[in-house]
């Protein structure tokens, strides 16, 4: 190509992020917490109309041949914002997005992206996981965000991951790694080798209460499993970007290591799940953001796992 071309298709993609912004599609704010690696921090905070359903860590990775993007946000309107971050960094094409799990604030902008025909990527268990709950969900989005949901659609995967695969984007390879059930049954990494960068999903979550979707015993072993890749850079699915990877995995190995170690207590004394659910984690309150929210929920959880547990 030569450098005047290069300059009009650079020129061309200014066009295109002008009428975006024309169109009334603002960029999502993004921060560069590695060469190459952009992230978006959501709020930490349920889906409301406020906020738009912006509640989780999204972003891209910039390759020298086209751009990765990992999760799109909890809207297409988000999706679109993201896709409007990306067009003001590179000119170049998006050819994978990539979806770290089933849940709607990492997976209903995907159709801001079905122009750029990428390759839609995930675990080998997320589409029959989408499947199985896109009623559910898109009845809670537009229940909980209304007009701020139009649009939205769940977009299944057209490329799988059943343990390890990598991506190459252009001078970066993208190795991606699924996982036991632990957050959900089809939780998936990425972990960008030139810079060092994690993209964790929600297998962790900092500050913000870990949920359970899956199975806490899973978790736990994933966590030890996690902990041994020891990245340079982290971006979890929820909380502050880049944070100190260690301390923020004891946090999350410690409140799920004491909530199965207590849910065991409560049945081995024969205690009933509301039981359970009313005496658990009462210590817990100060520790985490969204505690009211979840952390009940995740006794249900663990309780249903571990009542047959022998």
């Amino acid at each position: 190509m030569s450098l005047a071309s290069g300059w009009r298709l650079v020129v061309f993609f200014i066009l295109i992020a002008c009428a975006s912004i024309a169109r009334g599609e603002s960029a999502l704010s993004i921060r560069q917490i590695a060469p190459g690696n952009y992230a978006h921090r959501g709020h930490d905070d349920v889906a409301t109309p406020a906020n738009g359903g912006d509640i989780a860590n999204v972003g891209f990775i910039v390759g020298t041949r086209c751009v990765a993007v990992i999760d799109t946000g909890g809207t297409l309107a988000e999706g679109r914002a993201l896709r409007a971050a990306i067009r003001a960094v590179t000119p170049l094409p998006v050819c994978y997005v990539i979806n770290t799990h089933m849940h709607p604030d990492h997976i209903f902008g995907n159709a801001a992206f079905k122009a750029d025909h990428p390759q839609f990527v995930g675990s080998a268990a997320l589409a029959q996981a989408e499947a199985s709950r896109a009623d559910n969900y898109l009845r809670a989005l537009k229940r909980e965000l209304g007009s701020a949901a139009a649009g939205s659609e769940i977009v299944a995967p057209t490329r799988t991951i059943d343990g390890m695969g990598t991506l190459d984007i252009g001078g970066r390879t993208l190795t991606l790694r699924t996982w036991k059930t632990a957050h959900t049954n089809n939780d998936l990494t990425v972990y960008d080798e030139k810079s060092g960068t994690l993209w964790t999903g929600d297998l962790l979550f900092v500050r913000c209460i870990p949920v359970v979707d899956g199975s806490v015993v899973g978790w736990l072993d994933d966590i030890a499993r996690i902990r041994q890749m020891n990245p340079r850079h982290v971006v979890p699915g929820h909380g502050p970007l880049d944070p100190p990877f260690q301390q923020s995995l004891d946090a999350e190995e410690r409140y799920l290591a004491d909530l199965a170690r207590d849910v065991r207590a409560a049945i081995k004394k024969g205690e009933t799940i509301q039981q359970a659910v009313d005496s658990i984690g009462v210590d817990e309150k100060d520790k985490w953001l969204l505690i009211d929210q979840y952390h009940r929920r995740n006794v249900t959880a663990a309780y249903a796992e571990l009542e047959w547990e022998q």
